[in-house]
């Protein structure tokens, strides 16, 4: 691994920390969309996190997920249930951002973004492990 690579895993973890605070941000003005938007990022970012330790990046988000699930959940590094989250939340910030009539409750909202802080938290212990 390249020292450069490190420096940008960090600050890939940091954007994703970021996140989960404009997320919860975002929950409270109840801006719903919004606010699954960044939850559902803050899982990119962390996974982006990850896989600039190999070097890999990849410019559109079923790159990213596909090698995600193929080489951290498969392989039995992550469980099947951080799967479960990076679905939800795509689907989910897919329909908020682009589909009109789509609406999200405010409990199911809090829990996106509970699955988020609990996916980013996952990953964090991971970098600290390495």
């Amino acid at each position: 691994m390249l020292p450069e690579q490190d420096v940008l895993s960090k600050r890939r973890m940091e954007q994703a920390k970021q996140c989960l605070v404009s997320a919860d941000t975002l929950l409270k003005i109840n801006d719903l969309r919004g606010a699954v938007n960044r939850a559902y990022y803050a899982v990119f970012h962390a996974m982006r996190s990850v896989l600039i330790l190999e070097g890999k990046d990849f410019a559109k988000h079923s790159g990213v997920i596909s090698y995600f699930r193929r080489e951290y959940i498969k392989t039995g590094i992550f469980t099947v249930d951080i799967s479960d989250t990076i679905t939800e939340l795509f689907n989910n910030r897919s329909s908020g951002d682009y589909d009109d009539y789509f609406d999200f409750t405010e409990e199911e909202v809090r829990d996106m973004i509970g699955e988020a802080e609990q996916f980013v938290s996952v990953i964090g212990a991971y970098h600290e492990k390495r």
